[in-house]
């Protein structure tokens, strides 16, 4: 009989930063699934903004109670019901639902202020938050560490909450849209979506985390070839804008440091060299409208699901050689 030996499998640390997006998150959805039916990656830690912060904690939860198809199943259940609750609310069929997807679809001004619109702040999101995950196990026992971003509303800081202070108010302030949600207060202090300053933040990865993995998943778009033109589409452009700038700032950071460590300016024990990867959903959510965002039809959600999916597919079989060697991306012709 021919004995033969076969390498052992390589095992690689990443860190993972996902943007926030509404029911875009669903694409994040497809590239967690993916990235989790991978046994040669282990997730460290995430840094998550709104729809992103979801995806972490349930994620998060998932692996404490079933391992990586524990998260999957999760992950699946979660968005099966946001779309169930979507379509159960009487917001959908009303004058107010009808409000919210005609200003989603023109970007113009609200008459009226979501503290206006909705005196009961109900908010059908946190109750289904709360059903899904154990909080307090969460803070106790999860795996993968976690940094969720608010913006704080008076000074205009970012806030990173970490996994010891992760609660269904810390999501929702993540994913609060002052439009149409009121400023959740958490400590006395009221927050904002986390979009505006840490869409999402990476530093809390740097800081905190031993791996030198950072793999971004981006679902708002940098680029544009086509100059906006009508109110809608100028609208929708600045929020881009808004929403990617904090990311910028942090990446052209992360490549002026790298630069210096690479022209040894600076010693590289003294400085943690960072390597950037990007799963980016850019080429596909172009051609979205920015409505498309509050539209929770299950086939909708599933198929972004599948786009996340096949995005992660070609970025794991093209640069998981480069995990721990070397960036997948030219930060300087991306984001300088």
């Amino acid at each position: 009989m021919r004995l033969w030996s076969r390498r052992k499998q390589e095992v690689k640390t990443i860190t993972l930063a996902l943007q926030g997006g509404g029911a875009h998150g669903a694409y994040t959805w497809g590239v967690l699934d993916r990235l989790l039916e991978d046994p040669r990656l282990i997730i460290e830690g995430i840094s998550a903004t709104s729809a992103g912060a979801m995806n972490a904690a349930v994620l998060a939860q998932g692996l404490m109670t079933g391992g990586p198809e524990g998260a999957r199943a999760a992950l699946e259940s979660f968005w099966r019901h946001v779309s169930e609750a979507a379509q159960a609310t009487p917001f959908q069929s009303t004058w107010l639902g009808r409000w919210l997807r005609s200003f989603a679809s023109n970007m113009m001004t609200p008459m009226f202020s979501p503290y206006q619109f909705n005196p009961l702040n109900l908010n059908p999101l946190r109750d289904l938050l709360i059903k899904t995950i154990d909080f307090e196990s969460l803070r106790e026992s999860s795996t993968v560490k976690l940094f969720i971003s608010a913006t704080n509303v008076r000074n205009g800081k970012i806030k990173v909450f970490e996994t010891r202070d992760v609660s269904a108010d810390v999501l929702m302030a993540s994913a609060c849209l002052p439009f149409l949600y009121r400023a959740v207060e958490i400590d006395s202090e009221p927050y904002w979506d986390g979009g505006y300053m840490g869409n999402p933040a990476i530093f809390p990865l740097i800081y905190d985390c031993e791996s030198r993995d950072v793999v971004i998943v981006r679902i708002t778009p940098i680029r544009r070839d086509e100059v906006p033109k009508t109110t809608g589409e100028i609208l929708n452009r600045i929020n881009e804008l808004t929403f990617n700038s904090s990311l910028m700032r942090e990446v052209r950071a992360i490549a002026f440091i790298t630069r210096l460590i690479d022209e040894r300016v600076v010693k590289r024990r003294r400085l943690k060299r960072i390597l950037i990867h990007d799963i980016d959903a850019e080429p596909y959510m172009v051609r979205l409208a920015y409505s498309s965002k509050l539209n929770a039809d299950w086939s909708f959600l599933v198929h972004l699901r599948d786009v996340g999916r096949e995005s992660a597919e070609r970025w794991i079989k093209t640069n998981f050689d480069k995990l721990g060697i070397e960036s997948s991306i030219d930060l300087r012709a991306d984001f300088l």
